[in-house]
């Protein structure tokens, strides 16, 4: 069994999320972990994202190739070469999250930066503004770098960013500043796409102007973007 150093075990150990928590402690375990074991014994469906949120937290994965059951080839994740890594405390983002979101939520307030949805603490998630693939981790993190998110908000910005062409090939960090999925107030751009994008959500006591819209778009035989598209035009005058 490979033997890890302290400092390393202690990074380890610092992260409590479940998702990264489970690859790293297969790994610790059985030297490696596939895709396949990561969809079927733990039911991640997207196997990448879960080997993501440990490199993110500081944890130095490789990909290799193995042969799944069937016979394929199919991706793996273990550590990097132990020798060739320094580790420093915290490294990632593990230790600083709270304090960056306790900041983020006294400046923006308890919401998601997305959907600008209310909520709970427990509920949002500290998140790079620009991905972790592309700008890496500074050596010193500001808080206007992250976004508080909704789970939801969160897989939707992954699987958007990962399948970007910046993400892919360039990795110009620059793209992602003009990106809706990194400043949806001030967007150019969603994932290179020359679209605009906005997402509304009605809460509470908006529940009802939510309902009489619904009703309006339904008489009108229209669906609810086309139709609130078509209110805020004669709004704007358009």
């Amino acid at each position: 069994m490979t033997k890890y150093s302290k400092v390393f075990l202690d990074l380890c150990a610092s992260i409590t999320d479940k998702r990264p928590r489970t690859v790293i402690e297969h790994i610790l375990k059985h030297g490696q972990i596939t895709t396949d074991e990561l969809k079927t014994l733990y039911g991640y469906n997207h196997p990448p994202r879960a080997a993501r949120d440990a490199r993110e937290r500081g944890v130095p994965l490789k990909t290799i190739r193995v042969t799944g059951p069937d016979g394929r080839k199919i991706a793996a994740y273990c550590f990097e070469d132990m020798g060739n890594i320094r580790f420093r405390c915290f490294d990632g983002r593990t230790g600083l999250s709270k304090a960056i979101k306790d900041k983020l939520v006294a400046q923006y307030g308890c919401r998601c930066f997305i959907y600008l949805e209310e909520m709970e603490y427990r509920d949002l998630q500290i998140d790079h503004r620009i991905p972790y693939e592309i700008a890496g981790e500074a050596d010193e993190l500001h808080v206007e770098d992250f976004m508080l998110l909704c789970a939801s908000a969160n897989r939707a910005k992954s699987w958007s960013c990962e399948h970007c062409e910046n993400w892919k090939t360039a990795k110009d960090r620059t793209l992602c500043l003009t990106c809706y999925w990194a400043f949806p107030e001030s967007c150019r751009h969603v994932v290179m796409r020359q679209v605009r994008r906005l997402d509304l959500i009605w809460q509470g006591a908006e529940i009802s102007a939510y309902e009489h819209l619904k009703e309006n778009a339904q008489s009108a035989g229209k669906n609810m973007p086309d139709f609130v598209k078509e209110i805020l035009a004669k709004v704007v005058n358009l």
